[in-house]
């Protein structure tokens, strides 16, 4: 049963348009990284890293691609978008040098800003 869900998931996020698919993608990262927050106190530092990874992995692939000068965004925002790519990987890396609980606030407030943003909210 969980592998036709895996399936059915996975079609839904390939018929979805890419803004919607980078809105979900920051949305998920937003809800680990409040959920890893949320089950601080009980020290459960699998689910931070899950959602650091996560978290690390979206934002260098939309780094990545926002760097690549075949982009079709007008350069400003590709280097706006690569800008706040930056300013998250490094809280990621502060993250996991000094864990606290507040210094995940900045990325899920601009995970969920920008998918706000995609989503035309």
């Amino acid at each position: 049963m969980h592998q036709a869900a895996s399936v059915y998931s996975n079609n839904q996020k390939a018929a979805l348009k890419p803004r919607d698919l980078e809105a979900h993608l920051l949305m998920k990262g937003s809800r680990l990284l409040q959920e890893a927050k949320d089950a601080w106190d009980w020290q459960d530092w699998t689910k931070l890293e899950e959602a650091l990874k996560f978290n690390q992995t979206v934002w260098g692939v939309l780094t990545n691609s926002a760097a690549n000068p075949e982009n079709p965004l007008p350069r400003e925002i590709r280097q706006n978008v690569a800008n706040i790519g930056i300013f998250i990987l490094g809280r990621i890396f502060e993250v996991r040098q000094d864990p606290k609980p507040q210094s995940l606030d900045a990325i899920i407030n601009l995970n969920r800003t920008l998918a706000a943003g995609l989503r035309g909210e």
